[in-house]
């Protein structure tokens, strides 16, 4: 009898020894497929370019315009409406990094929002990329004792703070390196990127992540009529799939073309900014180089580029 944690198929079952379970299921698919295709049945040849896309950073231009193409018709498809998507690339000599100024933020929430209209995220139930923590000013920076779910009449609430939590965009990013199908990677631009076609739904880089800044979309998407027709990017606010993980991009379908962060334009009070880091004129340098910066849980040597900051 064969062990039933055994992956490995008995003489009896194969004369190739050492074929696993997998390779058969995976041959026997292919098989079908191929048959399938030379029916001439074009859904299933869909389904299967689908199934076999190659990871995004193989893709060749041609082979990237093929799947964009084939996105935007199936988009179509199911929308109702045109829905382009676009495949922005890194701008050379640029590093973005991220700067909140603590004494300024007022929790009032609209970085939260402004981001779930900007990117589409989930409102049912509610999963927002941004979690807005409040703490005591006498108590200082306190994550284990902040409440993410503060609701006053009014803000700021008297001798409270808010410092906002999203993702830190490491350069040592943990997620990353757990990740079992490389879905996920820091872009040449330092944004940390996920692949949704790729995506299995794991969750380990939720596990993973320190800052609790990743995402699992437990719905399937619902697009307003206002952003049916509409320019997506390709690992930004294109529509994700049920049963994903997403998070921030910093708004890369906006920043790669020169724009801000939806959450930077929208802030009331200017407590957040954003730039290059390599640009040794740039605001954040300056910010860098003469406020008193901190990043969290530096311990962990993530390497955040996300600082908070005391302005004033």
């Amino acid at each position: 009898m064969n062990d039933p944690q055994d992956n490995t198929l008995s003489p009896a079952e194969t004369s190739a020894p050492g074929v696993s379970r997998r390779d058969l299921i995976v041959g026997t698919f292919y098989g079908l497929a191929a048959a399938a295709l030379a029916s001439g049945c074009s859904a299933d040849k869909e389904a299967l370019d689908e199934y076999v896309q190659k990871h995004f950073k193989d893709l060749s231009p041609e082979e990237l315009k093929q799947v964009i193409a084939r996105m935007e018709k199936n988009y179509e498809k199911e929308y109702g409406a045109k829905i382009t998507v676009n495949s922005t690339p890194p701008m050379p000599g640029v590093l973005y990094g991220y700067a909140l100024d603590l004494s300024r933020c007022i929790g009032c929430r609209r970085c939260v929002y402004g981001c779930m209209e900007e990117n589409n995220q989930n409102k049912d139930p509610q999963i927002p990329w941004i979690t807005v923590l409040e703490m005591d000013k006498e108590g200082g920076v306190d994550l284990e004792n902040a409440n993410a779910f503060y609701d006053h009449e009014q803000v700021p609430a008297p001798d409270k703070f808010y410092m906002p939590v999203a993702c830190q965009h490491c350069e040592n990013p943990p997620c990353v390196k757990v990740c079992p199908v490389e879905a996920t990677w820091k872009e040449p631009d330092g944004i940390v990127v996920i692949d949704y076609n790729w995506c299995i739904g794991c969750r380990c880089c939720i596990t993973a992540c320190p800052y609790g800044a990743r995402h699992f979309n437990w719905s399937t998407p619902i697009i307003p009529k206002d952003k049916l027709n509409t320019t997506t990017e390709y690992l930004g606010n294109r529509p994700r799939p049920r049963g994903v993980v997403e998070k921030c991009t910093w708004c890369i379908h906006r920043v790669r073309k020169g724009q801000y962060p939806k959450c930077v334009e929208v802030c009331p009070v200017g407590a957040r900014k954003f730039g290059n880091l390599l640009d040794p004129n740039s605001e954040i340098r300056y910010i860098l180089a003469n406020k008193r910066v901190l990043i969290l849980k530096e311990e962990l040597n993530t390497q955040p580029k996300f600082f908070y900051y005391y302005g004033l």
